[in-house]
């Protein structure tokens, strides 16, 4: 089995809070998820240390179906839409 080289500066890997505030969700959301549905998120993707969960860019682009690359326009639109009202 290969070893995988893991660099913690990299911005793909997050903890659960910031990971659900930046995807616009509650920010226990990763947590709620994982322990009611552990398998939608594909493995290597989410991992438990101690009590705090670590999870990819991939894993949250899996479990809401949203590309980090979209997140800034979805704001965008969503702050559009609060000034419109």
């Amino acid at each position: 089995m290969k070893k995988l080289k893991i660099d913690l500066n990299d911005e793909d890997y997050m903890g659960s809070h910031e990971a659900s505030t930046m995807w616009g969700k509650q920010k226990d959301y990763v947590r709620t998820i994982y322990n009611k549905y552990p398998k939608r998120f594909p493995e290597g993707t989410i991992r438990k240390f101690g009590k705090q969960l670590i999870v990819t860019r991939e894993g949250m682009e899996t479990v809401t179906g949203i590309k980090k690359s979209q997140l800034a326009e979805i704001k965008r639109n969503k702050a559009k839409h609060a000034a419109e009202k």
